[in-house]
């Protein structure tokens, strides 16, 4: 499997906001919601990271309900990888 990395999975994440003329604040500590990631979003960024790494990410709903923020994001989908 071919891992990605916390910076690489980041620059996905802007890939997919810039698509919407939106953009990735520097701080990962801001709110989803402030900067306008859904969860249609957050399902284009997982597609894109099963995409480069050939693998299926598997999660449930109930986790996702704890992300808020942009650095939820990218822990999540770090961990996911190593499941």
């Amino acid at each position: 499997m071919n891992e990605l990395s916390r910076a690489q999975i980041r620059d996905l994440m802007a890939q997919v906001l810039e698509n919407q003329d939106k953009e990735l604040p520097a701080d990962d500590a801001a709110q989803l919601r402030e900067i306008g990631f859904r969860s249609l979003d957050f399902s284009e960024l997982a597609l894109r990271v099963e995409d480069e790494t050939g693998e299926e990410l598997n999660f449930d709903a109930p986790g996702l309900r704890r992300i808020a923020t942009v650095g939820d994001v990218l822990d999540f989908l770090v961990e996911l990888q190593h499941q």
